[in-house]
């Protein structure tokens, strides 16, 4: 476990730098180099200070005695108690997506200091991060299930999806649309402990892995717009005169399954279509 949590304190001190200093490095003045970033693409050693210490207070209680006696088994039980008079929900499956969900359907809308070409690439960005720090850690330290299910707890995927989309909101759309954006995501979190998925320490861990994460999301993003210019000639900036612009379009759609289509089951999804 140790050389993994070095692993993950590298990932997250390298990773800014690198994007930070494309323009430096290249030389190449092109339309995206010369834009002025916003505060969300700028690294500060100051941003890397809540997800550590989230990231701490999760990671210490994987397998450790004192904190599954004083802190994890008593909030599952406390749980399980309002599970057995509520009831059992799978509300977050869903609910982990809304932050996502209003981060890009702002930007759809034009809202934002970025093109909705940038959130998106940002959006996907961060999301990889998070799959792979996600499921490496899943695998790597093994830790139980409250349910005893499988040994993949910790940290909370669901948890870390939503936090994820909550940084999102906040650092394009301001502290109000963040503070909307966080409220879901604790949300989420509490409801993984409540349907007894995941210890208390899980969520830590998730939430600090989606921060990081959508902050990564938005550090890469100079260097993201260096390598669509250079290669494609891609002007991705938002009211950009020069380059090619490209588009993206959802959309979403339903569709019947079956030769009734008023008493079948439809199908709903989101259509994607990029021009360029």
């Amino acid at each position: 476990m140790r050389s993994f949590v070095t692993i993950f304190v590298l990932i997250m001190a390298v990773l800014p730098c690198r994007a930070a200093g494309v323009g430096e490095r290249t030389g190449e003045t092109t339309a995206s180099d010369t834009t002025v970033c916003a505060s969300a693409e700028l690294f500060r050693p100051s941003k890397l200070i809540a997800p550590g210490v989230l990231f701490t207070a999760g990671v210490v209680g994987v397998n450790w005695d004192w904190y599954a006696t004083n802190i994890n088994i008593p909030l599952k039980d406390y749980a399980g108690g309002l599970k057995a008079e509520w009831g059992y929900t799978k509300a977050e499956n869903w609910i982990q997506y809304a932050p996502l969900a209003a981060y890009m359907g702002l930007g759809a809308c034009g809202l934002g200091d970025h093109s909705f070409v940038e959130q998106f690439f940002a959006a996907g960005t961060a999301w990889a991060v998070e799959g792979v720090l996600v499921n490496a850690l899943k695998y790597t330290l093994c830790e139980m299930r409250p349910n005893g299910s499988a040994r993949n707890s910790f940290p909370s995927g669901h948890t870390a999806t939503a936090f994820l989309g909550a940084e999102l909101v906040r650092l394009e759309y301001g502290g109000w649309a963040g503070a909307g954006a966080y409220t879901v995501a604790t949300l989420t979190a509490v409801m993984r402990v409540y349907n007894n998925w995941h210890w208390f320490n899980d969520l830590l861990g998730g939430a600090a892995i989606g921060i990081l994460s959508a902050n990564i999301g938005y550090w890469l993003l100079p260097l993201e717009r260096h390598l669509l210019g250079k290669w494609f000639g891609w002007n991705i900036v938002r009211g950009a005169d020069s380059g090619r612009n490209p588009e993206i379009a959802i959309v979403p759609f339903a569709a019947p399954l079956s030769a009734s289509p008023a008493t079948g089951p439809t199908a709903l999804g989101l259509s994607l279509s990029l021009s360029f």
